[in-house]
This record gives structure tokens, C-alpha cells and sequence, in this order.
């Protein structure tokens, strides 16, 4: 019997696009002997839609166009599952359009990656894909990461937190005054390498830290890394088996890897990446460096994966010195672009495998919770009574 997969894709986040282009790949590679996948797009003011057309990338050349082929839905618990109903005929014996057994959320960024949409899955009840609640909130806080990166031992930068409402002068004195030059601004919670900065005095500071608060309320300051080399791990697994991938060097445009780099082709002498997310960015795969490195990096990813109590497959983005040949842990990115695949195909992992290991995982961590306990039998509402002074006394 197929089982019935939910890919849910998009939201209310600056990596909206890319959230589409990972998730239409993922829905090609299903191996639809053992799926029935129904695409979900998230539109960028909350609302979900599910439709063929929904599962076509040359759709969203024009969305408007797109949710009128589309029948917009409200995931909801019908019995012992999940359905899709029809929006706004609650209360009507209405016929779900599908009933699902696994949410497979294919999301970036803010408002959808950060734990927001895992909750609510886990609120329905519903088994999903990937990082658990607390994981996927953690791994969008830069600043948390490192907290817990630097307490199990794992090689992390100096940084400061910064929020958008503290007064600009004394963040400018602490952030001189802690880090060297240059340094890097980015927003706390967000990536795809949007809005960060590299600043090499004093003088870009502000304009740095507007273009980060413009993103996020929170900011974060760290030491640059010069001259850069950037590496990259995946990691496959969950708390008690996990594995790594290997290794890539994404090559970059400019002084560090952006947005450009990563899905528009920007990096020099690079192609175009033509719809295709991270798996078109310019890379180095397997990266140029010794077979000492390498297991270096795959050890610390898999640690650092770890760290955050992470589940199903992130990528481990680390910073190298290109003249010491000290090693950093930059950031985890707990659902990323286009899953990541590229990485695993050198190991013989191809993609369709690897998103069965996906919901293989995710089925795992659902019997695992069936195991605990969810309620007490306190009797408290049997004996109470009201009264403004509530139940503690």
C-alpha cells in the first residue's frame, strides 16, 4: 500500500523561490511505487493550495494564474489522520481531498524552516520529515548554534548578538571593541545568504547592520575568516545512527559566497544555475583538499549535526583559513537547498534512495514518540469549581 506524502513548499520567506525549486526536484525523484505525493504550496500570506499545476515549475511564472488551477486546502486531523480539506467549508460533511500520512515539509528560512511549520505538524499529529521542533528552531539561530557547538567541544568563531531596537552607538563601541577587522553582519535567523555583509573598518558598519535588521529584528557580528575557503558536509541520520557526505568546495564570486553564488549562477566562470537551486551552484565536489581534511570535516559535521539534535539531512557549511589551515564551523542549514543530493551521489546514494531514507527516518521518530507518555490522570477538572484563584492555591 503506497503511503500518502504531503511535500510542503514555500511560505512567508525571502527564500520562498528557492523553497520551490528544492521542493519540485524532490517531487520528481519520489519513486511513485511506494508514494502518492501531493504537492502543498505555502503562498507567501499563509494560505495552502494542493493541485496538479502546483507540481509544475513553469507555473510560477505567474502564481495568480496558478492558484486559480489550484484548490486552496487547510490541513486538518480527520480521525486518525491528517486531511486536506477544501478552505472555509468547516462544519460541512466535506469530503477531504486526500488523507496524509506523512508531511514531507521541503522548506527555507523564517516562518517555515524555524520549527513554525513543525509545530503545527506536530500539533495535528501528523508524522513529518526532517528536524524535529526543537532542532529546526535552533538550527535558524546562528548565534544558539555556536552557543552549543562551543559547549561540545566543536571549533566555532567569536561573535556578538545585536538587536535592531539597542542604541546604534553602543553597538558600534562593543562590536569594535570585541572583534577584529574585517568582520561579517548577517541577519540571525536567516539563509541562502541573504543580507550579509563583509566589512573590512569601522566606517561600513551601519550600512551593514541596516541591511541585516532590514531582514530580521537580530543580527549577528563575527570575525571574518581570511583568506576564505569554504566547505561544505552533509549529514544523513538522526540521535542515535548518523553519516556523512562528502565533501564540496562551493566556488565563489566575490569575497564571500552569496545569494548570487548560490542560485543565480553569479560565481565567476560559473554556469548559470538555470532553475536548479543548490545543486547549479559552481562547486568542487569532491573538494580539493588532503584525505586528512576530509575526514576531519565529515567527523565535525557529523558532531556538530549531533550538537543540535538534528534528524533527517542537513549540510554543515564550515570556514577554513586558506594560509593557517584552522577550521570552522560556520552554520547547520537543517532542510537544505535541494536537500542537498549532489552530495550523496558520490557515495552511491542517489537521490530517490536518499528520500526514502527521509521518510524512513521520519516514520522512526513517529513510533518512537508512540512510546511516551502524553497525559497524566490527575483528576483535577473532575474536582474543580472555578474561582479566581485557579488551581495552584
Amino acid at each position: 500500500m503506497k503511503i500518502t506524502v504531503g511535500l510542503f513548499f514555500g511560505g512567508a520567506s525571502v527564500e520562498h523561490e528557492v523553497s520551490v525549486i528544492s521542493a519540485l526536484q524532490a517531487l520528481r525523484a519520489f519513486d511513485r511505487d511506494k508514494y502518492t505525493v501531493l504537492p502543498v504550496y505555502i503562498t507567501r500570506d499563509h494560505a495552502f493550495y494542493t493541485g496538479e499545476a502546483a507540481g509544475r515549475i513553469e507555473e510560477y511564472r505567474d502564481v495568480p494564474a496558478l492558484l486559480k488551477k489550484c484548490t486552496r486546502v487547510l490541513p486538518a486531523r480527520e480521525g486518525d489522520r491528517v486531511g486536506l480539506l477544501p478552505y472555509g467549508r468547516f462544519g460541512l460533511k466535506s469530503k477531504p481531498l486526500a488523507l496524509l500520512d506523512l508531511a514531507f515539509p521541503v522548506v527555507h528560512g523564517t516562518n517555515v524552516e524555524d520549527g513554525a511549520l513543525q509545530g503545527y505538524f506536530r500539533t495535528l499529529g501528523l508524522p513529518f520529515a526532517g528536524p524535529d521542533v526543537e532542532g529546526s528552531a535552533v538550527g535558524m539561530d546562528k548565534y544558539a548554534q555556536k552557543l552549543l557547538y562551543a559547549a561540545a567541544g566543536l571549533p566555532v568563531l567569536p561573535a556578538l548578538r545585536l538587536r535592531a531596537g539597542d542604541d546604534r552607538a553602543e553597538q558600534l563601541a562593543r562590536i569594535s571593541a570585541k572583534l577584529p577587522f574585517p568582520l561579517i553582519v548577517k541577519p540571525l535567523d536567516l539563509g541562502s545568504s541573504v543580507g550579509i555583509r563583509l566589512v573590512k573598518s569601522e566606517s561600513e558598519l551601519p550600512e551593514a547592520l541596516d541591511e541585516a535588521f532590514s531582514f530580521s529584528p537580530r543580527a549577528l557580528a563575527e570575525k571574518a575568516v581570511r583568506p576564505l575557503r569554504e566547505l561544505n558536509c552533509a549529514v544523513l541520520g538522526d540521535a542515535e545512527e548518523a553519516e556523512a557526505s562528502e565533501v564540496e568546495e562551493p566556488v565563489m564570486g566575490d569575497e564571500i559566497l552569496s545569494y548570487r553564488d548560490k542560485y543565480e549562477g553569479g560565481a565567476k566562470g560559473g554556469k548559470a544555475s538555470g532553475g536548479k537551486g543548490m545543486s547549479g551552484l559552481s562547486r568542487l565536489l569532491p573538494a580539493p583538499i588532503s584525505p586528512e581534511l576530509r575526514e576531519e570535516v565529515r567527523s565535525l559535521a557529523v558532531r556538530a549535526f549531533r550538537a543540535l539534535d538534528l534528524s533527517g539531512v542537513a549540510r554543515i557549511d564550515f570556514l577554513l583559513n586558506g594560509e593557517t589551515g584552522e577550521l570552522f564551523i560556520n552554520e547547520a542549514n537543517t532542510i537544505p537547498g535541494s536537500l542537498s543530493f549532489y552530495l550523496w551521489e558520490p557515495l552511491g546514494l542517489g537521490y530517490t534512495a536518499l528520500l526514502d531514507r527521509l521518510v524512513s527516518l521520519a516514520l522512526k521518530r513517529e513510533r518512537q514518540r508512540g512510546g511516551f507518555r502524553n497525559a497524566v490522570d490527575t483528576g483535577i477538572l473532575k474536582g474543580f469549581s472555578g474561582g479566581a484563584k485557579g488551581t495552584k492555591g
